[in-house]
């Protein structure tokens, strides 16, 4: 039971990613360059693969996948428009905090001695290197550093 409700937990946040980066590449189609836009359309696939590996993973041992909140959609909308106001680098800068959250998120998870292995090796092999991926990614947007992506 533990282990659902730890995936369950981390689900909710990657639910929550790609409902933001959603709205970010709304907006980001707009008003960006399309070599940003592209490089993020790839970090929001990615968090929705994840999403897909989480609901498998908890369905296979019993579970029922949790769905993102109204409350959250809405906290999310709330901060994206603060940073839009702000601009583009604003908005890169909320992404790479809250993807950095999350990176810490899934470090916690796994100094947690209860989840299985294969648990721990699917949010240590796969969930963790994407964040990281995902860091470096929206690390080189900021930087400017399109060419080097």
């Amino acid at each position: 039971m533990h282990d659902l409700e730890t995936l369950n937990k981390l689900l909710k946040d990657e639910l929550a990613a790609t409902e933001t980066y959603q709205q970010v590449l709304n907006e980001f189609r707009e008003n960006t360059e399309p070599g940003e836009a592209k490089y993020l359309m790839l970090i929001y696939k990615a968090h929705k693969d994840v999403v897909s590996r989480l609901q498998a993973q908890i369905c296979q041992l019993g579970g029922t996948p949790r769905d993102i909140s109204a409350a959250w959609i809405t906290w999310t909308t709330i901060v994206l428009k603060g940073a839009n106001l702000l601009g583009k680098r604003a908005i890169l800068k909320t992404l790479q905090k809250e993807e950095q959250r999350g990176a810490e998120k899934y470090k916690q998870a796994l100094h947690d001695i209860e989840l299985p292995s294969y648990v721990r090796s699917l949010i240590e092999w796969k969930l963790l290197y994407a964040q990281q991926s995902h860091l470096r990614t929206l690390n080189q947007l900021l930087s400017g550093g399109l060419s080097r992506l």
